[in-house]
């Protein structure tokens, strides 16, 4: 018996031997990715694991480190040097200093190159408009955060990945006329905003999750690298090591405030893509407040709950702008960046912030957002602000589908008519848009985060399925070793462990 069970299996192994060898082959381009065999999960895979192609990312040179620069100079012993050693010491390192410092702003502005620009500017303010509006309207207690540069550049990839009406509607939200232009806003943006200073950041990342069970068209995957910064990842789509692997990414590139949010997404098998963004920021304040300073007091919510929360406290001179009902002042953080704040008087509605809020994101003669035409709407002043501002922690979770469909995007939702043609041949739509965002203020500053995910799902029949095949090796077998061309090696039988 044990005889006939090895000629079988050198049969068998003889004929598998030169059909492997003669079914060898190369896959030709065309500009298709296709899917790869299909092989066991890892089971816990890091999202590094399931890289296809990495974004490469612009290279800054490291900041200089102020606080160590400091130490540096009170380090030196005048005592002990001497008048002129001294002086020329603290000279040297105040040189290098300034060296280092130009050099970080050189490369700071090279990356910059001309920044947004008017030609976006117009459209990236008409859009937060819009998209603020939609947002905020009817809501009358409760807190919602939202990040407009975080979604425009999901929207941007949306548009790359989808044609005809499906990306007409998604560019006419973005304000752009053609792909090239979402292109060029993305990097713009992306450009514009990165920052990854010792204590102040602005860190931006994309991401395209693919189903390893379909092909893809390569040039779109290519794009996205390039002009998108984003990174590709193909895995088993409604695996938990691949739901694992998108939490890791999400969570590394968010610096962990968006655990709770991030954990609600889930892939199926029938998840065809997903594309993901995210915005992290942390900005010190350039006037940190006192810790000193902070004591408790009453916040009263807008259905009238009083509630006793840490107050921070600082009087500073500043600019506002006093509008009918309300009043707008910023604090600057040391990189530049502002928190703006709109305070209804005593008395005025909640939904006075809902309508002016929009406002407070419009261009100036730099090229960026701080205060929008605010000066058609409000008087501009100077004077010495009390600010008393709450310590506090808020997020959303939001579900974008029905305000994107208010807003004009319906084709990508729609069964037939969602158009993914340059990514993939598949019928598919877009069946969850969730953008969740945090931010957070004390007395250093503001730390704040979030993230859109966009997932695509296949109309399509699945791939079908193979059959199941058990390999347990826990009886007697045979095996073959073989060489090239399938020459047998070894072979033998195995009917005991001992």
């Amino acid at each position: 018996m044990m005889k006939r069970l090895l000629a079988l299996v050198l049969s068998l192994c003889f004929v598998l031997g030169g059909c492997a060898q003669n079914t060898q082959h190369t896959e030709e381009g065309g500009g298709v990715m296709p899917a790869p065999n299909q092989t066991e999960q890892p089971a816990a895979a890091s999202f590094e694991q399931l890289a296809l192609r990495l974004a490469a990312l612009p290279e800054l040179p490291q900041e200089p480190d102020e606080g160590a620069f400091w130490d540096q100079l009170n380090a030196l012993d005048y005592d002990k040097l001497g008048d002129e050693k001294y002086n020329e010491e603290y000279q040297k390192l105040w040189d290098a200093y300034s060296a280092q410092q130009d050099a970080y702003h050189e490369a700071v502005q090279s990356l910059r190159g001309d920044g947004v620009g008017d030609a976006l500017t117009l459209p990236l303010t008409a859009y937060t408009f819009r998209t603020v509006q939609q947002l905020f309207e009817g809501v009358s207690e409760g807190n919602v955060v939202y990040s407009p540069a975080n979604l425009y550049l999901a929207l941007c990839m949306l548009a790359e990945t989808t044609d005809g009406e499906s990306r007409a509607q998604v560019l006419n939200l973005l304000g752009l006329g053609s792909v090239e232009q979402a292109r060029g806003a993305a990097s713009a943006i992306w450009r514009s905003l990165y920052r990854n200073g010792i204590t102040d950041k602005t860190l931006l990342a994309n991401s395209l999750w693919l189903n390893e069970q379909f092909d893809y068209h390569e040039d779109t995957v290519d794009t996205l690298a390039r002009d998108y910064y984003a990174s590709t990842f193909r895995s088993a789509m409604g695996e938990s090591a691949t739901d694992d692997a998108i939490r890791a990414w999400i969570n590394e590139n968010t610096n962990h405030l968006l655990e709770n949010a991030a954990n609600g997404l889930k892939t199926d098998a029938n998840t065809l893509m997903m594309l993901i963004s995210t915005l992290y920021f942390k900005g010190t304040w350039a006037d940190q407040f006192e810790q000193f300073n902070t004591r408790e007091d009453t916040f009263t919510t807008a259905s009238g709950t009083e509630q006793t929360v840490d107050f921070m406290h600082r009087t500073k001179n500043g600019n506002y702008y006093r509008g009918e009902g309300f009043t707008v002042a910023s604090l600057p953080f040391r990189d530049g960046a502002a928190m703006w704040f709109l305070l209804p008087d005593e008395g005025v509605s909640f939904d006075q912030i809902t309508r002016n809020l929009p406002m407070m994101a419009v261009d100036t003669l730099e090229g960026c957002y701080e205060l929008p035409a605010l000066e058609l709407a409000a008087q501009q002043g100077y004077g010495e602000i009390h600010w008393s501002v709450p310590k506090f922690d808020v997020d959303s979770d939001l579900d974008l589908i029905p305000a994107l469909q208010a807003l004009g995007v319906t084709d990508v939702f729609i069964d037939g008519a969602a158009d993914f043609s340059p990514l993939t041949d598949l019928d598919a739509l877009v069946s969850a848009v969730k953008h969740a965002a945090r931010v957070k203020v004390d007395e250093e500053g503001c730390e704040a985060a979030a993230f859109t995910a966009i997932m695509v799902e296949s109309t399509a029949a699945m791939p079908e399925q193979l059959p199941v095949v058990e390999m347990n090796l826990n009886r007697p077998f045979g095996f073959l070793i073989t060489g090239v061309n399938g020459l047998p090696l070894f072979t033998g039988l195995v009917s005991t462990m001992e």
